[in-house]
């Protein structure tokens, strides 16, 4: 067969199943529109102006190339490989792009210092912190979302995974605009629908947003006041803790037991000194800090840095829910105030991949020692759980997911 004649059966192939698949995307297309259609009461119930709905919803078709959907016909595809979860701390927390970020936050910390204070004084979250947030989430404003946020949100709730929740959003969205806080092009998101200068939500912007600013709109888009505000107020609402760190960087003892590392187990810092583990920087901790509970952190398990963490950790920390991301924020706003890094450094381990976690976590739930979610993520209690097992098998204790050590997991009865 000459190549011609290939070329022009493979692109009539092409056409034929473009035809075929057209009705289907069509009757797709179709329910879409109903759908959208039928939230109309709702819409209207929370105060959506009909001429908002009817203009934001013409045309709207939904994105079936967005991650987390489920679709008929189609395999689930889960949510995308979030960096803060298969990347190594190393990788992740990268001391080129904090440096970056640090200096450039330095800038805005004078730039924005009486906004800064003020915000700080109201809601009692440091400058710096609010400032890292804003660096994590969009590169200081200079990275702009690639979604439409109203697509995104309808098409999630039509044929997502939570679609009740995100039924909500889209409602709100519309509701958003219909205030007239931001124009509907102005509206980017990432995949999952979180918008703004300090990514929120819809029903987060109307729990925590700040008109700061003062001129009669929230406005997290373009307003740095407004968007620093809300994201203050976020914090604040969810229980930051004033005049509290995040977290101490330490230095764990030889014979430190990695499986104390999750969020249960929590003693006063000055516990945690008596028992051995020494700041990294000498800093002589005051008996009100000694006081405060804290939670040990590991991220590499016994390798890499060790932090003592306090409840402002886990407040950020419901922001993200990701340790790596914590870390980030955190260790970002500690370099805009002193450019000093991390004082032990992160070894260089490599992270399994994800099917590989997920199947550690299975052995580790049969063998009793894992009752949190399969989901290939190799976070505190996976890491505390693995260290058990590690304990029982009498292997090397690092609470590190490693192949020898999912081997000898796959091999326990």
């Amino acid at each position: 067969m000459s190549r011609a004649r290939a070329a022009a059966l493979r692109i009539g192939a092409v056409v034929v199943l473009a035809l075929l698949c057209a009705p289907a995307a069509r009757a797709a297309d179709a329910g879409f529109t109903a759908f959208i259609a039928s939230l109309w009461p709702q819409a209207r119930e929370a105060g959506v102006p009909r001429a908002t709905f009817d203009a934001v919803t013409k045309g709207l078709t939904p994105d079936y190339k967005l991650p987390d959907l489920l679709l008929p016909g189609r395999p689930a595809t889960g949510a995308p490989s979030q960096a803060e979860f298969v990347q190594v701390p190393a990788d992740y927390v990268k001391e080129s792009r904090i440096t970056r970020l640090a200096a450039d936050g330095q800038r805005l910390l004078q730039k924005h210092r009486r906004t800064l204070a003020a915000i700080e004084q109201r809601f009692g979250v440091p400058a710096t912190v609010v400032l890292a947030i804003w660096g994590r989430e969009s590169d200081f404003g200079r990275y702009r979302m690639p979604y439409d946020a109203v697509r995104v949100l309808a098409t999630q709730a039509y044929v997502g995974r939570r679609k009740e929740q995100y039924r909500g959003e889209f409602i709100l969205a519309l509701k958003i605009i219909g205030e007239g806080d931001v124009a509907r092009k102005d509206m980017r998101a990432s995949w999952a629908g979180a918008t703004g200068l300090t990514q929120f939500l819809p029903s987060e912007f109307y729990k925590h947003g700040v008109d700061f600013d003062g001129d009669g709109h929230v406005n997290i888009w373009t307003s740095v006041p407004d968007a620093l505000a809300s994201a203050a107020q976020q914090l604040a609402n969810k229980g930051w803790q004033p005049g509290l760190r995040w977290a101490y960087e330490v230095r764990a003892p030889a014979n430190a037991d990695c499986t104390q590392g999750v969020p249960e187990i929590t003693k006063p810092i000055g516990q945690w000194l008596r028992e051995g583990f020494v700041p990294v920087r000498g800093e002589r901790l005051s008996a009100a800090e000694q006081a405060q509970p804290a939670s040990l952190l590991q991220p590499e398990g016994s390798y890499g840095p060790a932090f003592l963490t306090t409840k402002n950790y886990f407040v950020i920390k419901q922001y993200n829910f990701s340790d790596l991301y914590v870390l980030f924020v955190g260790h970002l706003s500690d370099r805009i105030a002193d450019s000093k890094p991390f004082a032990t450094p992160w070894s260089a381990s490599k992270q399994m991949r994800t099917r590989d976690v997920e199947t550690m976590q299975r052995h580790l739930t049969r063998l009793g020692l894992y009752a949190d979610k399969v989901d290939g993520k190799a976070g505190m209690q996976t890491r505390a759980a693995l260290g058990a097992f590690q304990k029982s098998a009498k292997l090397k204790l690092d609470c590190w997911p490693s192949a020898t050590v999912l081997r000898a997991i796959e091999a326990a009865r």
